[in-house]
Parts: C-alpha cells; sequence; structure tokens
C-alpha cells in the first residue's frame, strides 16, 4: 500500500456539507448539500448555482434511465462547527423520516418514504443498475443514547416496488456495483469494513452459506482508525472509499480515498490535504471527464469540491453518459 498526496485542483468553496457527487457531460457537477438541504450544480469555473431545494438533508444522488436526479434524502441532521469543519450530529427536533426523492428541472417528488410500513430512517447512497432499478443504503439515525438497525434496499425507479433485501445493518454508507454488476459493495461506517453480496440476477442475492449474512468481506484493513463514507469503482473493479478521521475524532487530520482492489488489497490511501487545510470528512467520489480519469472529491467538513487525476478511468454508470 501507498501513502500518497495528490495534486488537487480546488473546483469551489463554501458549500454546506456537500455529498453525491455526479459529474455531468457539460463538466459541471452536481452536488447535494446535506446542511444547505439542496441539489446543487457547480460549474466548472466553481460558480454554484441551486437545481432544486428539497428540504431534509439530501445525501445522495444518481442519474436515472429517465434522466433525472435520484436523490437519497436522510430527513436532517444536527450540525455543530468545529473550528472551520461542519460536524454532523444527531436526529434533528424536527425529524419525521427519510425518503427517496425525484428531481425533474427544478421541482421534485418522493417516491419511497417506508418499506413494508417501516419508515425509511436515513437513506444515503444509491447505485443504479443495467435494468434502470436502483440499490441504497439506509444509515440510520443517531441519537444521544441510541442509534437505528437498519439495512440495503432494492427500488424501481418508477415508485412502485422497494425491497429490504439485506436488512439488520449497522450504518451502511456507500455502495456501489462491479463493472459487470455482478458485485454489491456496501461500506458500513463504524465497522470500518467493505462487504459486497454476490449477485445471480439483478436485484437478487446469491446465497452464501460460508456467512451469517449472505456477505463476503472484502476489507477491513481500513488504514488508521478512519470510518468511511461514499465510495466508486474504477473499469478494473477497485474501491474508492471516502475515508474519515483516520486518527480518531481529530479535525486537524486529513482523511482520504482508500482504494481497494477486487481482492481485498489496498492499494494507495490518498490524503486530502489541500491548499494547506487538511479534510478530515471526505464524503464522496466520483469519476468524469473526457477520459473518466478524473476524480471529482466532496470535502464535506470544510465545504469543498476538489478534482484530481486517477491512473484508471471510473467505471461507466448505466444512466450518466
Amino acid at each position: 500500500m501507498s501513502f500518497r498526496t495528490s495534486k488537487f485542483h480546488v473546483i469551489t468553496k463554501g458549500l454546506q456539507y456537500p455529498e453525491g457527487p455526479v459529474y455531468q457531460k457539460d463538466g459541471s457537477v452536481l452536488v447535494v448539500e446535506i446542511q444547505g438541504k439542496k441539489l446543487t450544480r457547480v460549474l466548472a469555473d466553481g460558480t454554484k448555482e441551486t437545481v432544486a431545494t428539497i428540504g431534509g438533508g439530501p445525501n445522495g444522488a444518481a442519474i436515472g434511465p429517465d434522466g433525472a436526479v435520484y436523490v437519497c434524502n436522510d430527513g436532517g441532521l444536527d450540525f455543530v462547527a468545529v473550528g472551520p469543519v461542519s460536524v454532523p450530529t444527531f436526529q434533528p427536533a424536527d425529524y419525521v423520516s427519510g425518503s427517496i426523492q425525484k428531481v425533474v428541472g427544478s421541482n421534485f417528488s418522493t417516491l419511497y418514504s417506508q418499506c413494508n410500513g417501516q419508515s425509511l430512517r436515513s437513506p444515503d447512497d444509491l447505485v443504479f443498475d443495467k435494468t434502470g432499478n436502483f440499490w441504497f443504503t439506509d444509515w440510520g439515525k443517531t441519537r444521544p443514547t441510541d442509534r437505528d438497525i437498519t439495512g440495503v434496499y432494492y427500488a424501481a425507479a418508477d415508485g412502485t416496488k422497494i425491497t429490504s433485501t439485506i436488512p439488520g445493518r449497522s450504518a451502511p454508507n456507500g455502495i456501489a456495483l462491479s463493472p459487470d454488476d455482478c458485485r454489491l459493495y456496501v461500506a458500513e461506517t463504524y465497522a470500518r469494513w467493505i462487504l459486497y453480496w454476490e449477485l445471480s440476477a439483478p436485484g437478487v442475492i446469491k446465497p452464501n452459506p460460508k456467512t451469517l449474512d449472505g456477505s463476503y468481506l472484502l476489507t477491513a484493513e481500513i488504514p488508521g482508525q478512519g470510518t468511511l463514507d461514499s465510495m466508486a469503482v474504477d473499469e478494473a473493479g477497485n474501491v474508492y472509499a471516502a475515508t474519515m478521521l483516520p486518527q480518531g475524532p481529530r479535525p486537524d487530520v486529513p482523511g482520504g480515498i482508500t482504494v481497494v482492489s477486487p481482492k481485498g488489497k489496498i492499494l494507495d490511501f490518498i490524503e486530502l490535504m489541500v491548499e494547506g487545510q487538511p479534510e478530515p470528512l471526505p464524503s464522496n467520489i466520483c469519476f468524469g471527464g473526457p477520459d473518466r480519469k478524473t476524480a471529482f472529491i466532496t470535502l464535506a467538513g470544510t465545504g469543498r469540491v476538489v478534482s484530481c487525476e486517477m491512473k484508471i478511468p471510473g467505471k461507466p454508470l448505466h444512466f450518466n453518459r
């Protein structure tokens, strides 16, 4: 494993806990602002445009088969400022539930807020498969003395069907599919591991009798004490996971991007020290540019979006071409 710093280009600053970057053909990047409660377009020159103010806590985004933006909304979070860093804390007093939303232009609608009568708690991240259906994680809400047990869901983009496919999870966060759509990767924040499930068909988990939950362990060797947020995959199948607080709750120590091979080997840790300012809470990464070798990274704690160049192109996403 190598530890390196990259040459980062700061695209924009002043966002309110950005997440869910989605590269667009025109060179702009869509991001959600969890604290700002909106979907924002960041142009190549750093200009910010509000696409839709959707309330709650928009937490992840992806382009669906109809070209609309699908958003995981966590229902909101409380935040505290620790120096220049914004830190999410507990379930807010006005919280109702989480939801999956669809954004068309500046308008939005709610597709799902429950599954089998159980409210979605804090949808976090989503990924579309080749059929146009999508997987998403529910990270759960934290309160001062307890937190939710949640799961991973599979849902139709038209709002007609949602299934709790992998229940009983603790803080499932980032989610991604392998280049052939045959592996479903899930990063669990506080367990500090990345798991995967083999798929026998779209939306169908292949049994694994060797584990209690059907999963396979990709890695539990996250650098330092780092906890995990969202992630992306390159065309070689390597997983890029946003990794927070690698030396515990120290906002003066930069987090980074942990790169893991499909066989579970830690290949790289890209430290996020940008313009002399550490980013302790990186939240997500996507690939873009003409050759898909430019990584766009949301630095949630300090409200920035940066880019850097990678050697391997990102996996082409099914409906974001």
